[in-house]
């Protein structure tokens, strides 16, 4: 997809303006709220202990189990199921990556249930794969594991982990297994606009971004003939 083709305004509307840092401060969770409001993006991810914040416009949305994966199942579930108390309206909880390198689907799962039967339907649920960590076979099964569970979405990664973040392949894949019936968000390492719009056109339904004013501005304001 040419970045001709879509607006930006289009493409703020796909778009999670995000701070997970760890070192974050209220004071810079409060001015991404301010810019978020400003470019007129969807939502703001930030870490759940900035809960609860007042973000008028904008949906909230949080992490559990973040980044690793390694937490306890149960405890993914609690720490969900507490943001959402705060106000969060979206989750994207990760998975214990180790397990679907291994195989274990069943884990995978399980996993994913626990957290979905936390929030219930009181939240939307996308599913961090890490997929710059997976094989390609893994990926697919993988989202058609998020999809058995309940998810919403499923989340190509965490911007954190050594192996990479997001690339046009994986979304492509998780694109085709989830066959639009879950969205897809593109997520780590997206810092320019022509990178949005690979991710775009590849099949991402939304967007997470730490720098987004710095994408939406190499779209244009309308779409060109």
């Amino acid at each position: 997809m040419l970045m001709t083709q879509i607006s930006r305004r289009d493409v703020a509307a796909m778009i999670d303006h995000t701070l997970l840092a760890p070192e974050a401060t209220p004071a810079e969770v409060s001015a991404l709220i301010d810019e978020a409001r400003a470019l007129g993006v969807f939502a703001i991810c930030v870490s759940p202990s900035m809960l609860p914040v007042r973000a008028p416009g904008v949906v909230v949305a949080t992490v559990a189990g973040f980044p690793s994966g390694k937490h306890h199942s149960l405890v993914k579930g609690a720490e969900a199921r507490l943001a959402v108390d705060q106000g969060a309206a979206e989750v994207d909880m990760v998975i214990d990556v180790g397990a679907a390198r291994a195989g274990d689907y069943n884990a995978v799962l399980a996993d994913i249930v626990t957290v979905r039967e936390a929030i219930a339907d009181r939240a939307l649920l996308k599913v961090i794969i890490e997929s710059a960590a997976l094989t390609d076979a893994a990926i697919v099964e993988v989202c058609r594991v998020a999809e058995r569970a309940g998810a919403d979405f499923v989340k190509t990664s965490t911007g954190f982990h050594p192996a990479g973040g997001a690339s046009a392949h994986a979304v492509a894949l998780m694109a085709e297994a989830v066959g639009g019936r879950l969205g897809v968000k593109a997520s780590g390492g997206i810092r320019t606009a022509a990178q949005a719009a690979e991710m775009i056109a590849a099949g991402a339904t939304r967007l997470g971004l730490s720098r987004s004013r710095e994408v939406l501005e190499g779209f244009s304001a309308e779409i060109s003939s």
